[in-house]
């Protein structure tokens, strides 16, 4: 029976989310698993990734055959280093406090990498939303300009209908008096 570690589908259409499984090759792609030994969740940045390192380890020591994207699943969380150093301290070729000490390192170095990324992200966020007030800001400012003038302008205008309305009145008045006397 060949086992395979591979992603099982879940979660709506345009929005999946996976599970990783440890199955027979044989069954269908969300059908019967052996094991689930985590979960993987492309939709938030950067990508969520659950897994029982020590279960996946366990499964790929028996012999079982990651598929591509577990592969990569795998990798990133450092399993398959671990599997590697640990063929190598069977081996002979380093001891357990060596391979202890590599995978300590690349432990660290991936987790500086995963919080730049996050901090990144955090400050190009922060950045985008005072753009977008600043803009707001600018357009706000732009169109309180336009209702000044277009106030201003009405203003003017009323003045000048009121001035005109006056000399009329003055022009009419004084002919109106004579008229009277």
């Amino acid at each position: 029976m060949a086992v395979k570690i591979r992603l099982q589908r879940h979660g709506k259409k345009n929005f999946a989310f996976f599970h990783i499984v440890v199955a027979d090759s044989r069954a269908p792609r969300d059908g019967r698993y052996i094991e689930q030994i985590g979960s993987y969740n492309p939709n938030t940045n950067p990508a969520t990734i659950v897994l029982n390192s020590e279960r996946a380890l366990a499964w790929l020591k028996v012999g079982a055959e990651p598929s591509l994207v577990a592969r990569r699943i795998l990798s990133y969380e450092g399993v398959l280093l671990r599997n590697h150093l640990d063929g190598g301290v069977a081996k002979g070729a380093l001891t357990q406090e060596q391979a202890d000490q590599k995978w300590n390192e690349w432990k660290a170095q991936r987790d500086a990498k995963v919080n730049a990324k996050k901090e990144g992200l955090a400050k190009d966020a922060e950045k985008k939303a005072k753009e977008a007030i600043a803009a707001e800001a600018k357009v706000a400012a732009a169109k309180a300009e336009a209702l000044a003038k277009k106030r201003e302008a009405e203003i003017k205008a009323a003045e000048e209908a009121a001035a005109a309305a006056a000399a009329e009145a003055t022009e009419e008045a004084p002919e109106e008096a004579p008229a009277e006397a």
